[in-house]
């Protein structure tokens, strides 16, 4: 009896041992719900533009100059230091060149002597002319080059004097000063030094000078918005190192150019007579825009990027077409777009650059 129940219970052991249970594929049922919900779309819309456009500015001198010498010559006085305030006319420094002097005092003499040819010049021609008056005195070829010479002479005092002029000019370029109110802000020279007229690169100037009491705000318009900026409305703006302070001026003049960034700069006249601002000052700046302009937005997970292009996958009959277009405005759902779109265009979300034109989307 036992041994029949042992072979039982061991023919059913062996039948269990030989049955493997076929396991369940899973992958058409999920192959099946990635192709339904493989493409998901949104809309384009059409919205009007925000009263304003925020935008990176760069404060700037309103005016600066890099001042170098005129002649070659020694540095024998420098009247100034980094940080300090000029007035226009000031002196800053004081130059010397001996030669200068002995230049000046040659053309000096060669004018005396000039001046006096011409004298005895112009006393011989009234001589002879007075003789002349008496029939085959004189003859009228002397009375000619009598003349002649008389005003070559007049020419040679006219040139000597020129001559005193420029060298006289020379000089006093020997004497820097400021050629408007400002602040030096650098200075590469000391007593002793040579300094000569500035043309090579590498050449530094002997002190840079800026006018801080005004500066300029510069801002790079994209070429998107270069119609649409309103210029009869104050612009308002923030220091990136003054948060707490908001402030407004007028737009005060545009490059009406574009540059290679294809941007557009405009400046906004800043009054700093407290000199609280300096040159270099990055602010955000809240350049206002016509409330008419209108602009196309598109989810921000839309745009497909790649090394060549930049493009959105819109759909029509069911079929993919790739529209390129150009940033604009971003928020935090959202991108202003440029390009062959309209408002109520159907287009793909999380789109790829594997999707090609002609696609079919189910």
């Amino acid at each position: 009896m036992k041994n029949i129940w042992a072979a039982i219970i061991f023919s059913v052991l062996l039948s269990a041992c030989g049955h493997v249970e076929k396991p369940v594929d899973l992958t058409v049922k999920s192959a099946a719900a990635n192709e339904a919900g493989k493409y998901e779309t949104g809309r384009v819309t059409e919205n009007t533009l925000a009263s304003y456009v925020k935008l990176p500015g760069q404060l700037k001198p309103f005016e600066e100059v890099n001042l170098y010498a005129k002649v070659n010559g020694f540095v024998k006085d420098v009247l100034v230091d980094r940080g300090t305030k000029v007035r226009k006319g000031q002196v800053l420094a004081q130059l010397d060149a001996p030669e200068m002097e002995s230049q000046v005092q040659l053309a000096n003499s060669k004018f005396l002597q000039a001046q006096e040819n011409a004298v005895a010049s112009k006393e011989k021609y009234r001589r002879l002319n007075e003789a002349a008056k008496e029939p085959g005195s004189v003859a009228p070829l002397d009375l000619d080059n009598a003349l002649s010479r008389m005003k070559a002479d007049d020419a040679i005092v006219m040139a000597e004097r020129s001559n005193v002029d420029v060298m006289k000019k020379y000089k006093n370029y020997l004497t820097i000063t400021a050629p408007f109110d400002g602040v030096i802000i650098q200075r590469n020279i000391s007593s002793g030094a040579l300094v000569g007229p500035g043309g090579k690169s590498n050449d530094q100037p002997m002190l840079v000078l800026q006018h801080l009491q005004k500066l300029r705000l510069e801002v790079y318009i994209p070429e998107a918005y270069v119609d649409q900026v309103d210029l009869s409305r104050p612009a308002s703006f923030v220091f990136n190192s003054m948060p707490e302070k908001t402030h407004e001026a007028k737009i005060s003049r545009s490059a009406n150019a574009l540059t290679g960034l294809r941007a557009e700069a405009i400046e906004i006249d800043v009054l700093n007579d407290k000199q609280l601002f300096k040159p270099g000052m990055y602010a955000e700046v809240k350049v206002p825009l016509l409330s008419q302009a209108r602009s196309l937005l598109i989810p921000n997970n839309a745009i497909v990027r790649s090394t060549e292009r930049q493009y959105v996958v819109t759909v029509k009959e069911g079929k993919a077409h790739l529209i390129d277009i150009k940033e604009g405005l971003k928020a935090k759902d959202s991108t202003e777009v440029f390009g062959g779109l309209t408002g109520g265009d159907e287009i793909l979300l999380h789109a790829t650059d594997e999707i090609k034109e002609g696609t079919t989307i189910k």
